[in-house]
């Protein structure tokens, strides 16, 4: 399995970095995007990536560096790529109707455009294993205010396992959301500074032998952390990474 960090920054672009988006090429096609951050098409346009290979797009919450990168994809899709194969979105409750409101306050009319493709836009229910599109995908409730609520993604496909915490602070539904995971993927955001609603290095890795992953690798790093990567054991993400798991 192929992962890319499209982008890997957090919603300040930290790092010159782009917003959370990977791209999961899997061999038997049908790729994935993992979140779709507000910069992601310019992302997906620096990295190669066919965004008519996409068959999938899964989204942990409903923040703009976590999903506002959807209505440029959608209109790419309509408007420049000329997509015909069918597109599933999926995310958690309330997903449908914020990323109409989005798409509309920034492209006033473009939900009432037709489409040459189907759309299909699901919501995902807690702790409910969904099968989409050769994935099954099992969300766990995290502790980070959007509105609506906020998931990490249990993600498995061709024998493999992949964990995204989205962003949250240290929760206990992180350890069966990455339980013996092939690949979780955590936010940590500062180096030890505990704040509300963000995990820190120091919290993770207090508690990593509790979820023991098989890889665990970080991202969505502030400033602060990605001036002391040099004290970060565990793998750290940059824009560009690719990892095979």
């Amino acid at each position: 399995m192929r992962l890319q960090f499209l982008g890997s920054g957090d919603a300040f672009g930290s790092g010159g970095r782009f917003n959370t988006c990977f791209h999961l090429t899997r061999a038997q096609g049908g790729n994935v995007l993992i979140d779709c951050g507000a910069s992601s098409m310019v992302a997906i346009r620096k990295w190669g990536v066919d965004p008519n290979a996409v068959s999938t797009v899964l989204v942990s919450h409903l923040h703009g560096d976590h999903f506002g990168g959807l209505p440029f994809l959608l209109l790419d899709a309509q408007l420049v790529s000329r997509r015909t194969a069918p597109l599933t979105l999926a995310g958690p409750p309330g997903f449908e109707a914020r990323l109409m409101t989005v798409m509309e306050a920034m492209f006033a009319g473009s939900t009432k455009v037709e489409r040459k493709f189907a759309l299909t836009i699901r919501e995902l229910a807690l702790h409910e294993r969904a099968a989409i599109n050769g994935l099954h995908v099992t969300p766990y409730l995290m502790k980070h205010y959007s509105g609506a609520p906020s998931y990490a993604l249990r993600i498995e496909t061709e024998g493999k396992v992949l964990t995204y915490s989205g962003d949250t602070e240290w929760v206990e539904e992180l350890i069966p959301a990455g339980r013996d995971a092939d690949l979780f993927i955590c936010e940590a955001y500062f180096f030890d500074k505990v704040m509300k609603f963000h995990i820190d290095y120091m919290t993770l890795t207090k508690h990593l032998a509790e979820i023991a992953p098989k890889r665990t690798i970080v991202t969505h790093m502030s400033a602060e952390l990605l001036a002391r990567q040099g004290e970060i054991a565990l793998e750290a993400a940059h824009d560009g990474l690719v990892v095979e798991f």
